[in-house]
């Protein structure tokens, strides 16, 4: 699966790591950046190539990191085609709700606030579930008009 992801600085180093642990298991990542440490990087450099790159590709998905994750989906969510989600720890039915009702193609990860030990299990969850449709389909034509 090709994988777009991007950070700010606060996301950096677990975003390396997610990239490497995304690349051994076969799927084909286009890093956005940040690619060096910053502290006064603006996330919206990042995050708005990377979700454009997944708006024009229906069968890619986004990671984008921040401290919370909060301002990277709202970046990421002024573009049109995208829907990031917002994890940054809690139930992992979030994630499978996300994917299942909502078809989120990008999800939006608080490394201030998630594990790195539990991060993994969480993208391959996200990663692996199906969007129902349904129902659902009309009320996510309904975000793009």
């Amino acid at each position: 699966m090709k994988i777009h992801i991007a950070t700010d600085h606060a996301g950096l180093e677990l975003k390396n790591t997610i990239k490497q642990y995304l690349e051994k298991k076969g799927h084909q990542v286009h890093d956005h950046g940040a690619h060096q440490f910053d502290p006064l990087d603006d996330y919206p450099d990042f995050i708005i190539p990377c979700a454009k790159a997944v708006s024009l590709d229906s069968i890619s998905k986004g990671i984008i990191i921040g401290g919370s994750g909060q301002g990277e989906a709202i970046a990421a969510n002024r573009i049109k085609k995208v829907r990031a989600a917002v994890y940054y720890g809690g139930p992992e039915d979030i994630v499978k709700l996300s994917r299942e009702h909502n078809d989120a193609n990008i999800l939006s990860l608080g490394a201030r606030f998630i594990k790195e030990e539990t991060i993994y299990n969480i993208i391959d969850l996200w990663l692996k579930v199906p969007f129902e449709g349904g129902r659902h389909i009309q009320r996510i034509k309904k975000l793009d008009l």
